[in-house]
C-alpha cells in the first residue's frame, strides 16, 4: 500500500488531512447546535419542514466531499499524477464556493424555522453561536487552496523527474497521453459533483413518491455511476462505438442538469417554491457540474480522435514501477527503450 515518501507528498497529504479535520469539526458543531435547538415537531411543519433537512444535508455532503478528496489525494500521489494534483486544487476551490453559499442558505433556514417558532430560544440566539464557524469554513478552504497550490507546484517538479525516467514517447504521443490523463481525472471529479447534486435534490426538495421527477432523480444515481465507469473502460479499450454512445449520454446529462435548473427558476410559483429551501446550493452544484460536463465532453472527443494512433499500449499495459512498488492505473510506461527519454510538460 502506498505511503508518501517525500517532503512534498507528505505536505500535500497533511494539509488535506488537517483541512478536513478542522472543517468537519466545525460542521459537526453547527449540526449539534442545530439539533439541540430544533423542536421535536419541526419536521412535520408544512412550511418550514424542508428547512430542517438543510444542515444535515450540508454536513453529509462535506463528510463525503472531504473523505473523497482524501481518497483522490492518495490516488494522485500514488500514481504521481500531476494533472489530478492540479485538479484537487480546483476541487478545493469548488468546496470553498459551496461553503460560502451555505452561509446564507443556513441563515435563511434558521430564519424560517425561527419565524415558525420551531427553535428553542429563537433564531438569533442560534445564529450568533454558529455564524463564526460557518464563516471560518470558506476561509480555511481558501488558506488550504493556497497551501495545496504551492505544494502542487513543488510536486510538479518532483513528479516530472519520475515521468522523465519512465516515458520516452514523442511529443505528439505525450500530448495524447496528457489528454487521456485530463479525461480520467475529470471523470473522478464528475462523480462527486453529479452525486452531490442528486443527493441534495432528493433530500432538500420534497417530492411525492409518485412524482415522475422523483423517480427520474433516483434513477440518475446508478446510471451516472455506470456511465462514468464505462466512459473510462471504452477509452482504455479505444472502442469507438462505445465512446460515441458515452459522448451522447454526456450530452443527455447536460440536458438533464439544464432541465433541473429550469425547474428551479420556472415561472410557476408553486413549482418554484418547492426548491426554495435549497435553490442556491443546488444552483451552485448544477453550474459546476455543467462546466465539468462541457470539459468532459471536449476531452472525450479529443480522446476519441486519438484512437488508433498508438496510445493504447501505453494505457493498457501496467508496467511503470517506482522502486519496488507498481503503480496501477494511469501512468504511462516506457515501451520504447531505444529512445532517449524527454521530460513531459503539461502545457
Amino acid at each position: 500500500m502506498y505511503t508518501p515518501s517525500s517532503l512534498w507528498t507528505w505536505a500535500f497529504t497533511i494539509v488535506a488531512l488537517i483541512q478536513a479535520a478542522i472543517i468537519l469539526s466545525f460542521e459537526s458543531y453547527t449540526f449539534a447546535r442545530f439539533q439541540i435547538a430544533l423542536k421535536e415537531n419541526a419536521q412535520n411543519n408544512p412550511i418550514a419542514g424542508p428547512y430542517t433537512r438543510i444542515i444535515p444535508t450540508y454536513l453529509t455532503l462535506f463528510i463525503f466531499g472531504f473523505l473523497y478528496q482524501l481518497v483522490l489525494v492518495w490516488d494522485a500521489l500514488r500514481l504521481k499524477n500531476t494533472i489530478q494534483v492540479i485538479g484537487l486544487c480546483l476541487y478545493n476551490l469548488g468546496l470553498m464556493i459551496y461553503a460560502a453559499v451555505q452561509i446564507e442558505q443556513i441563515h435563511d433556514a434558521l430564519e424560517q424555522l425561527g419565524g415558525q417558532n420551531l427553535l428553542d430560544k429563537g433564531y438569533e440566539n442560534l445564529w450568533l453561536k454558529v455564524k463564526p464557524f460557518l464563516v471560518a469554513v470558506p476561509c480555511i478552504l481558501a488558506v488550504g487552496l493556497v497551501c495545496l497550490s504551492f505544494i502542487a507546484w513543488k510536486l510538479y517538479d518532483e513528479f516530472a523527474w519520475t515521468i522523465y525516467k519512465h516515458i520516452s514517447a514523442d511529443l505528439r504521443m505525450k500530448r495524447r497521453y496528457l489528454t487521456f490523463q485530463i479525461y480520467i481525472a475529470l471523470l473522478k471529479f464528475d462523480f462527486f459533483f453529479f452525486l452531490g447534486f442528486t443527493v441534495q435534490f432528493l433530500v432538500v426538495v420534497k417530492f411525492p413518491f409518485k412524482d415522475p421527477e422523483f423517480g427520474l432523480t433516483i434513477a440518475a444515481v446508478p446510471v451516472t455511476i455506470l456511465i462514468l465507469v464505462m466512459a473510462a473502460f471504452f477509452t482504455r479499450r479505444e472502442n469507438k462505438f462505445g465512446m460515441s454512445v458515452i459522448i451522447i449520454l454526456f450530452f443527455c446529462g447536460m440536458a438533464y442538469f439544464i432541465f433541473k435548473l429550469e425547474r428551479m427558476y420556472e415561472k410557476n410559483e408553486t413549482q418554484r417554491n418547492r426548491y426554495k429551501s435549497g435553490r442556491k446550493s443546488l444552483t451552485t452544484f448544477a453550474v459546476i457540474t455543467l462546466i465539468l460536463i462541457i470539459m468532459t465532453i471536449t476531452n472525450a472527443i479529443a480522446c476519441a480522435l486519438n484512437f488508433g494512433k498508438g496510445l493504447k499500449p501505453h494505457i493498457s499495459e501496467r508496467k511503470l514501477e517506482d522502486h519496488d512498488e507498481k503503480d496501477i492505473d494511469t501512468e504511462m510506461p516506457n515501451l520504447n527503450h531505444g529512445q532517449m527519454p524527454s521530460r513531459m510538460t503539461i502545457d
